[in-house]
């Protein structure tokens, strides 16, 4: 029994790298550089990651992949703001229903939104000492967080029609072992 929860956590630890890698790469790479930092899709990704993944694999993944962006970007004071307001995003998310896309997971995109925007300008006005101009990132956010819905929107509903869930979990499922 000990040996199937190991294989199983060591799974679910190669799945969470892969999710942080993914969620690196759209954050870095697939960006549009604003006054304060970029705008960047990278939170589709932690969405997917929060419908697929047990929680704590899912916030890991998050935290992660967007943190070291953040570092790697030049953005080093951002490192671990970044890293608790991506892994409290994925609450809201599930992923204990039979698809990605589903009434919860669609609910849960507007809390997503909400702590993103709100942790942001809270960390902000805490880092730069002045909670009038952390007011100017807000709409930059807005559209960072709704761009990012629409890539998880996109994909959950592309992989749902593959059945992607059902496969992705026989991958995670206890093997009998000789």
């Amino acid at each position: 029994m000990e040996r199937r929860k190991r294989q199983e956590h060591l799974k679910y630890l190669v799945l969470t790298a892969i999710f942080g890698a993914m969620v690196y790469v759209l954050t870095a790479f697939v960006k549009i550089p604003t006054h304060q930092g970029y705008i960047h899709v990278g939170d589709g990704m932690i969405y997917l990651a929060a419908a697929l993944l047990p929680m704590p694999y899912a916030m890991a993944a998050g935290a992660i992949g967007a943190g070291l962006s953040d570092y790697l970007s030049g953005y080093p004071i951002w490192v671990l703001p970044t890293m608790i307001i991506k892994a409290i995003s994925v609450i809201a998310f599930t992923s204990g229903k039979t698809t990605i896309v589903n009434k919860r997971n669609i609910a849960a995109v507007v809390p997503g939104t909400i702590i993103c925007v709100g942790g942001y300008y809270l960390a902000g006005a805490l880092l730069y000492g002045d909670w009038g101009a952390a007011l100017t990132d807000i709409p930059t956010n807005c559209i960072q967080s709704a761009a990012s819905a629409a890539l998880f929107l996109f994909l959950g509903v592309a992989l749902d029609k593959m059945d992607f869930k059902k496969r992705f979990l026989a991958l995670t499922k206890k093997h009998k072992t000789a």
